[in-house]
């Protein structure tokens, strides 16, 4: 399933980037490298806030659990690792669009996003017979007759999906991330994020220099992206939760493809389901959480420190 997975995820990004490691020497000298440090500013996303509270359980919303697991996601990330500088596009029950958003971890240069969201599902259903109802129908020349029909209960019940889901942006939208803004992909983006799309204009757009480095940075982004989602879903795995697997999303994910960097959205649960709802709400869960993507970080940084030769943790 493992291989089946990283095949989808990077098989149209054959190309390594390794080689790409540093800028072209501008007076003769050997290049230098990028960044001295493999990964020096994490940015992390609370899902939604304010007005928009985003799913909603039997008695709280994603918003509130996004940032109450986002906080806590902050503290561990700066006890696990001191030397990068974590950073939140909010620390309140406040609203940003998502492209604030991503204006917002852009201007501060991150080398990494992280969005904490939570999933919903829709109820199950139940229909069953109950017994038979008596009825007097006219058949053919207008004959009366009696007819046997049904009686149902209809019962519904919360929904049972249950597990965790890492996403990156669709290879599809490889335009639209590399221009960083663009039409609505999904519901992540709100009609906030639309009125500021409309409203600005790309300049630049032809500059060949430019695409060229664009298209480098969006594969490289896209490989390190999908590296990190394998290992987030891999770890929750570890710790007995249900992982239904990093994926792209197909309609794409609008704050994936504008921020300028690797990034991933976990959906750490779905509040949709009772058992799954207390679970996100308790410290034990959101903790756990934490403890998953942390470790995941952890692992990615030591993977980059690697692949560019830089000492580290």
């Amino acid at each position: 399933m493992k291989k089946i997975l990283i095949a989808a995820l990077l098989g149209s990004f054959i190309l390594s980037f390794q080689a790409i490691s540093a800028p072209f020497p501008s007076n003769g000298s050997e290049p230098k490298p990028l960044q001295k440090q493999a990964l020096k500013r994490i940015i992390i996303d609370a899902g939604h806030g304010g007005g928009d509270v985003g799913a909603r359980g039997r008695y709280s919303t994603e918003k509130d659990i996004s940032l109450a697991v986002a906080l806590k996601l902050e503290v561990q990330l700066k006890q696990a690792l001191p030397d990068v500088e974590i950073l939140m596009t909010r620390k309140t029950d406040v609203f940003n669009s998502v492209v604030e958003k991503a204006d917002i971890a852009n201007r501060l240069k991150g080398d990494l996003f992280i969005c904490i969201h939570v999933n919903s599902a829709g109820s199950r259903t139940i229909r069953e017979v109950v017994g038979y109802k008596t009825i007097t129908v006219r058949g053919k020349k207008g004959k009366k007759i009696s007819k046997q029909v049904p009686q149902y209960k209809i019962t519904h019940l919360p929904s049972s999906a249950i597990g965790t889901e890492t996403f990156i942006y669709g290879v599809d939208k490889t335009e639209e991330r590399k221009a960083a803004a663009g039409e609505s992909v999904d519901e992540y983006l709100d009609s906030v994020s639309l009125k500021i799309l409309e409203a600005r204009r790309q300049t630049d757009a032809n500059d060949p220099t430019k695409q060229m480095l664009a298209n480098i940075m969006t594969q490289q982004y896209f490989q390190r992206s999908a590296k990190l989602a394998l290992t987030i879903e891999e770890e929750f795995q570890k710790v007995g939760r249900i992982s239904r697997q990093a994926q792209q999303r197909k309609k794409g994910i609008w704050v994936l493809q504008a921020v300028s960097m690797p990034a991933v959205l976990v959906e750490t649960g779905f509040i949709s389901n009772p058992d799954e709802e207390d679970y996100l709400n308790s410290e034990k869960g959101q903790l756990e959480i934490c403890d998953v993507i942390t470790k995941s970080v952890r692992i990615y940084k030591k993977s980059l420190e690697n692949q560019i030769g830089v000492g580290g943790q």
